[in-house]
């Protein structure tokens, strides 16, 4: 054998190897084909299949709300339904979906303090600084009790909830301490001011269409900045001061006064006792005299005798000597008298007082 035909026959090096790598990739693509392979399946396996499949695509249209939840129905992202706790159905997804949020849960926001419970811009034990119906400035802290009333406009007329509650709070609560002088503030009208508070806030959210309900406002805080405290109390102690005075000047009046009143009352009514007394006595002697005169009238002389004779009798009963003529007719000699020495005459006067007199 020549050398051509030795070369003509042998194989080329390079296709060899060519051909061994073919085999191998053909069988591992044979092996992975034999595990991957699905399985034949008749026609009842894919009607079972199919049906699986459709009762769990039903099942997600049932959904449960708990009774701390109400459930907001969705269809295609847009609210279509509230729904009250209970087992509920919807169409299935993605036609329609739910939204559980919580509605009985109290949420609280804190209104005029530091950054470390929200606030932005304030150091803490700072509130937010507001101006007092008698312009004064007061800094002012409060807790704002909310939870959500209408889920379907909490989630989507309002972009952030919390944030729009908070704004409102802070502007319902300066609006309310702007028309309420600081000592009011700070003392007797604070229950108050909470209660305008959230009037006025739940007025705002209800006019945002926000669906949240305010449970409560407490006014925590209000006090003068610190700037300013020291003069403040010292105002405060001042005006104590002035009330206690004006206390005592009161208890003072209210003592006084009823006493004077019952002084006065009782001269009036001593006087009106006098007057009644003389004004009895003028008409009973008045009373007294009218039968005398009817007397006088029908027998003058007889009449006129018996009153000169009363009369002498009146003025001999206080005199204090008595003359008794004897040479009267009818009169016995013997007559009572009163003893004339009875009747001393008043020691005289000494000689310095006459001549003082004089």
């Amino acid at each position: 054998m020549d050398r051509s035909d030795a070369g003509a026959s042998a194989p080329p090096a390079g296709d060899g190897e060519a051909a061994g790598g073919t085999d191998v990739w053909g069988a591992v693509r044979a092996g992975l084909g034999g595990v991957f392979r699905m399985p034949r399946l008749g026609r009842r396996g894919v009607l079972a299949g199919l049906g699986v499949l459709c009762l769990a695509w039903a099942s997600t249209a049932l959904y449960r709300v708990q009774p701390d939840e109400k459930g907001v129905v969705l269809r295609f992202g847009r609210w279509v339904a509230t729904t009250e706790p209970g087992l509920h159905a919807h169409l299935p997804w993605p036609i329609e979906t739910v939204l559980l949020p919580k509605v009985t849960q109290v949420n609280q926001i804190q209104i005029g303090v530091g950054p470390s419970t929200g606030a932005t811009g304030q150091q803490p034990g700072r509130g937010g600084q507001m101006l007092t119906g008698d312009e004064n400035i007061v800094e002012a802290d409060s807790t704002v009790f909310w939870k959500i009333r209408e889920p379907g406009e909490f989630l989507f007329r309002v972009d952030n909830p919390e944030l729009a509650v908070r704004t409102a709070a802070e502007g319902a609560l300066r609006d309310i301490i702007s028309r309420t002088p600081i000592q009011d503030a700070m003392s007797t009208k604070r229950q108050q001011i909470a209660d305008q508070t959230r009037a006025l806030l739940q007025t705002l959210l209800d006019g945002e269409h926000a669906g949240v309900e305010i449970t409560q406002v407490q006014l925590q805080r209000v006090e003068p900045p610190l700037a300013v405290i020291d003069a403040f109390n010292d105002v405060q102690r001042a005006r104590a001061d002035q009330e206690r005075a004006r206390n005592e000047a009161e208890a003072y009046a209210n003592d006084i006064l009823p006493r004077a009143r019952g002084e006065a009352e009782h001269i009036r009514q001593d006087a009106e006792a006098y007057r009644s007394q003389v004004v009895n006595l003028a008409h009973g002697e008045a009373d007294a005299f009218l039968p005398m005169l009817q007397s006088y009238r029908e027998a003058r002389d007889v009449t006129a005798r018996r009153l000169y004779q009363d009369s002498v009798d009146e003025v001999l009963r206080r005199a204090s000597k008595v003359v008794v003529d004897t040479s009267g007719k009818g009169v016995s000699s013997v007559m009572p008298y009163l003893p004339v020495t009875e009747f001393k005459p008043p020691p005289a006067p000494p000689a310095a007082a006459q001549g003082a007199a004089k």
